[in-house]
């Protein structure tokens, strides 16, 4: 089966990283780019026969836009995620999707800046990480392509910590539904990342204080990304 995939994202029309993030998830997850169909939360809601026409969907990063920051867009989502989480939709959000996700479901995200990060950092998995299905076979530690200002510091009710850094949680779980984000981009090589990085570098300014060269000198490969949608959808659709 060619699973068809719904990739939700939150970019403005001229964001440089729009097309991107598509063909890097459709790397990520081992399909084209023809499987992945997409929606802009900033336009508004996709419909019921769009979302149940896909067998699993995507949450992807954002730009411009904070979780931590309340408009009319962002509370539409609160509800269209607790669906997806009542019908046990298979779901994966990424950075602002995984922020995003733990809002919605009751949890807290702040906005601070000492727990801001931006890096291939080493990502710790938690005993409940270990026997996780999907992200236990990584090992621990594994490094992640990180780059975030805005932080999960509490999770939802019924909801699993697997995984996080020094600074900051890394990957949740719903108990109660096959629905997992992560802080970081699994969906990104550190090729990717850089390229994206250097979209964004004010970024590099805030968070890291150093020129763009240096930073890419610091980052190391994170060969296990491409180990985590296969993974997660074969787990998630079987």
């Amino acid at each position: 089966m060619k699973p068809k995939l719904l990739l939700l994202q939150v970019r403005d029309a001229d964001d440089p990283i729009l097309t991107q993030e598509i063909e890097a998830f459709a790397w990520a997850a081992g399909v084209e780019s023809s499987q992945i169909a997409t929606f802009n939360l900033l336009e508004g809601t996709p419909s019921r026969v769009l979302i149940e026409s896909c067998h699993a969907i995507l949450i992807g990063g954002s730009g411009n836009y904070s979780a931590t920051v309340d408009s009319a867009w962002l509370s539409r989502t609160c509800d269209l995620f607790r669906d997806l989480r009542v019908a046990r939709k298979p779901t994966f959000g990424s950075c602002w999707g995984f922020q995003a996700l733990a809002k919605d479901f009751g949890g807290t995200v702040v906005h601070d800046h000492r727990l801001a990060e931006l890096g291939t950092l080493p990502v710790r998995l938690t005993p409940a990480g270990f026997s996780d299905p999907v992200f236990g076979p990584l090992g621990s530690p594994f490094f992640a392509p990180l780059g975030h200002e805005d932080s999960v510091t509490d999770l939802p009710t019924n909801c699993s910590l697997l995984g996080r850094t020094e600074a900051a949680y890394q990957i949740f779980r719903c108990d109660d539904a096959p629905i997992y984000g992560t802080q970081f981009h699994p969906e990104l090589t550190r090729k990717t990342y850089l390229e994206r990085v250097r979209r964004y570098p004010k970024y590099i300014e805030q968070i890291r204080d150093m020129p763009y060269e240096t930073f890419a000198q610091e980052c190391v490969d994170t060969p296990h990304m491409v180990e985590i949608l296969p993974r997660f959808l074969r787990w998630a659709l079987t």
